[in-house]
Formats: C-alpha cells, structure tokens, sequence
C-alpha cells in the first residue's frame, strides 16, 4: 500500500481515532503511528486494507486510553477533567445552527470521556461504524458476548445523558460574557450582578498566596479584579466540556481555561485550571 492508498483511508482512520480520543492533535498521532506500522509490516496477504488500519488505529486508540486512565488514577481525585475538551466559541448568534451541532458533538465527547477505554472503543466501533463484534473482540480482548455487553453498558450510558439545549447553552453564553465584559473592564458592580451570592471560586493547582478555593460574591469579585483583570483582554469564549466558558490565551500558548456553572441569570460556581499539566492536553 503507498503513501496515496493511505491518504485515501486517512480522513476515515482520523474519524475514528478522534471519537475514540477527543482530541485532534491525539487521533493525528494514532494516525501517524498506524502509518509508520504500516510501513513495517508485510501486508501481502491482507485482503481488506481499509479494516485491517482501523483495527491497528483502534488498538493504538486503547492503548492510549489505558494510559491516560492510569495517569488520572496516579492524580488527586479532586475533581479536575485532567483533558477537558475545549472548542472556541465566537460566534455573535446563539441562535445559530452550527453552534448546536458542536455543543451537541461536544456532550458526547464529554459522556465518551466517563466510559472505560473498553467501553468507549466497543461503543464508537459498533454504533458509530459499524464495526461487527466478532471483529471487535480481539481489539479488547472479550469473547464476542463480552464486547457487546461492553457496548451496551456504554449505550446505556450515552442515552442517560442529559441532552444539551440550545436555549440553555445560550443564556450561560449571556451570563458568562457579561461576567467577562465586567472582568475587562475592572467593574466591580457589574462583578456582583452576575455572581451569586455563594458562589464558589476555585483553582485546580497550588499558587503561593492565593486560596485554592474563594466563596461569597463580594470575596470573588475582588480575587478576579486583583488577580485576573490584566488577562481578562486576552479571555477568549469557550465552549468547555458542553458548557459555556472561557479560555486565555497569549502568542498561541493556553494560560487558563475557566468553567462555569450557570443558575438561571447567576455564576454559582468558578473553575480555574492553570495547571501546566493539564493545559498540556488542552487541543482548540
């Protein structure tokens, strides 16, 4: 197989590794590492090339699921997404159809993310190709019953999860830019009209002098216009993780991303993640 047979099966080899990942810059190199094997192996004898690729990206995919797994497993179980899943969102129309559609791919990348690697692959193989289970099997390791119970746990699972609403997704996206339009502008006013009174600001990594964790609006209005006034011009919309959020970044480098969490016409709670680790995986 040359190199043009394989751009050919690229775009479906990239599909799948990036529903198996949630990440484009990871299903790339899943791609990449399914080239260089190819190019290693002797495949005379394969009869159906296009499978034979998705079965070696699947694996190198589980494999890396397994060791993001062990590495969240090595973390504090602080509740941090170690990976969250970030899309810009710039849109000036929350109406607009497209937005949808991406929050909507989004929530199930974020659902994907709570499944085992096992899990996850059965599901994405089976539902989202086609794959038969008695070709999945081997991947993960199950009897042919065994990978289907797999995906069925995972269905069960993506269907109980709640369905993103495009009006909901809207009025966080209101709340959100009006707390970042205050933040830039260092109104302190404007702080405390979007914040609730209990909300809760919290960091996910240790800064000397600086509470991992504020609560009480006029104590958080005052944190953000001490400490986050001078990067608020350079806070981008987010979608993080289905929700309506924000991002900072500065010369193409991510410094923060910020998660909210959106009552009615109130922040109830803030997530700011500055952990280098973290941000490492973060992929726009």
């Amino acid at each position: 197989m040359d190199a043009m047979q394989f751009e050919e099966v690229r775009p479906h080899l990239r599909a799948v590794a990036y529903r198996m990942l949630g990440s484009r810059a990871e299903a790339d190199d899943a791609v990449q590492e399914a080239w260089l094997r190819l190019s290693r192996s002797d495949t005379a004898l394969v009869e159906n090339m296009r499978g034979w690729l998705t079965t070696v990206v699947s694996r190198i995919c589980l494999d890396m699921l397994r060791a993001r797994q062990a590495r969240r497993e090595e973390e504090l179980t602080d509740g941090w997404l170690s990976a969250p899943i970030v899309m810009l969102d710039e849109t000036s129309d929350p109406e607009e159809e497209v937005l949808m559609a991406d929050s909507v791919g989004l929530a199930l990348l974020v659902v994907l993310e709570q499944l085992t690697p096992a899990e996850r692959l059965a599901f994405v193989l089976h539902d989202m190709f086609g794959m038969p289970f008695e070709e999945i099997a081997p991947i993960v390791e199950r009897r042919v019953d065994a990978a289907r119970q797999l995906a069925s746990r995972a269905r069960r699972r993506v269907r109980g999860a709640p369905e993103p609403r495009a009006e909901s997704l809207a009025q966080q996206r209101r709340v959100v830019d009006a707390f970042l339009a205050a933040s830039r502008e260092g109104d302190f006013e404007g702080l405390i009209a979007v914040l609730d009174p209990d909300v809760v600001f919290r960091v996910d990594r240790a800064v000397p002098g600086i509470a991992a964790q504020t609560q009480g609006h006029a104590q958080v209005a005052e944190r953000i216009l001490a400490r986050a006034t001078p990067f608020a011009p350079f806070a981008r919309r987010a979608i993080v993780n289905g929700r309506a959020g924000a991002v900072v970044v500065r010369r193409g480098r991510v410094l923060s991303v910020v998660t909210f969490s959106v009552v009615g016409d109130r922040i109830t709670g803030i997530d700011l993640m500055v952990d280098p680790e973290r941000l490492r995986s973060v992929r726009l």
